[in-house]
């Protein structure tokens, strides 16, 4: 019997340290993490990686983070990959996502300064789903 595979993790943020961060955090957990520093290397390594799961900032420099996740949401390819947003813009824009009719809601939102715990526990609940 192989051992289970890893699940991927693709982290999407602009600055590097949250980028170092999130991956060291991840891949303490047990997460092969890839990365990107912006949303089009982001979207590409998405199509080539195909993650179990995405992290990603919204405020990013030339694209942002809701145009990135509505062209994953609107790719055949990478429509079914859940996404968690992380970023340092408040709750308010949370529900501002909400009300996007051409977006469905991210699968989770975290505001910097993340909880490494709450972030953990949304990432299990979403990869690994209890057993029937």
């Amino acid at each position: 019997m192989s051992p289970p595979r890893l699940k991927k993790i693709l982290v999407i943020d602009d600055e590097p340290d949250v980028v170092t961060y999130l991956a060291a955090l991840l891949g303490d957990h047990g997460y092969q993490v890839s990365s990107a520093l912006d949303a089009r290397e982001g979207f590409a390594k998405a199509k080539t990686t195909r993650p179990d799961l995405i992290t990603l900032d919204i405020s990013m420099p030339n694209e942002s983070g809701m145009r990135l996740l509505r062209d994953l949401q609107n790719d055949a390819e990478t429509a079914s990959i859940p996404v968690i947003i992380i970023t340092g813009i408040s709750s308010e824009f949370q529900r501002f996502i909400a009300t996007r009719k051409h977006l469905r809601a991210p699968d989770a939102y975290f505001e910097k300064p993340i909880d490494r715990g709450e972030l953990l526990a949304a990432i299990r609940r979403i990869l690994e789903p209890p057993s029937p």
